[in-house]
C-alpha cells in the first residue's frame, strides 16, 4: 500500500471539501485486486453504496467497528485510490435477516437478494476460515451504508 499516494489523496479532498477530520481508513473491498478493481468502478459509477463484512472478523482482529460519519478511502486492485466515501449508517444483522434493500444497494450483479446471498456466502466462507470458524445463516454480518464524497479524475 502506497501510504505516500494514499495521503496525498486525502489532502487533494481536504483542499476540495471542508472537513475538520484527519482520521480515515483506507482499503479494498474483496479478497483479491480483480473484485477490487471491479467493485471500486462500482462505487465510482454510484451503483454500490453499500458493503457487508463477518463480525467475526472485526473481533478476531480486535478492531472498531465503522462508525457513522467516518471517512473511507477506496482503493483499487493496485492499492490506488479510487473514492473518497462517508459512512452514512451500520447496522449488525444476522445474515438470513439481510434485506433485499441492502442487496440492492451493493450494488453487484443482478442486485437480487438470492445473488448478494450466493457470493458473500461464498466470500464469508473463504474469509472465516482463516480464522478458524465457518459460515453460518445466523452469522452477524457489518452492514454498512456510504455517500460517494470524491471520486478519482485522472
Amino acid at each position: 500500500m502506497n501510504l505516500n499516494k494514499i495521503e496525498k489523496y486525502w489532502n487533494n479532498f481536504k483542499q476540495l471539501h471542508t472537513t475538520t477530520s484527519d482520521t480515515y481508513e483506507a482499503w479494498p473491498f474483496g479478497d483479491n485486486p480483480e473484485l477490487a478493481t471491479e467493485l471500486a468502478q462500482l462505487v465510482l459509477e454510484g451503483k454500490k453504496t453499500a458493503t457487508a463484512s463477518a463480525y467475526a472478523m472485526y473481533q478476531a482482529e480486535n478492531d472498531q467497528l465503522p462508525e457513522v460519519g467516518q471517512y473511507n478511502i477506496i482503493l483499487d486492485g493496485q492499492d490506488e485510490p479510487v473514492a473518497i466515501v462517508q459512512t452514512t449508517v451500520v447496522d449488525v444483522i444476522p445474515f438470513d435477516q439481510i434485506s433485499s434493500e441492502h442487496a440492492y444497494l451493493e450494488g453487484e450483479g443482478d442486485r437480487s437478494l438470492q445473488y448478494w446471498k450466493d457470493v458473500h456466502e461464498a466470500f464469508f466462507a473463504r474469509e472465516l476460515l482463516t480464522i478458524n470458524q465457518s459460515f453460518s445463516e445466523q452469522m452477524l454480518v457489518v452492514c454498512e451504508r456510504f455517500k460517494l464524497l470524491y471520486p478519482f479524475n485522472k
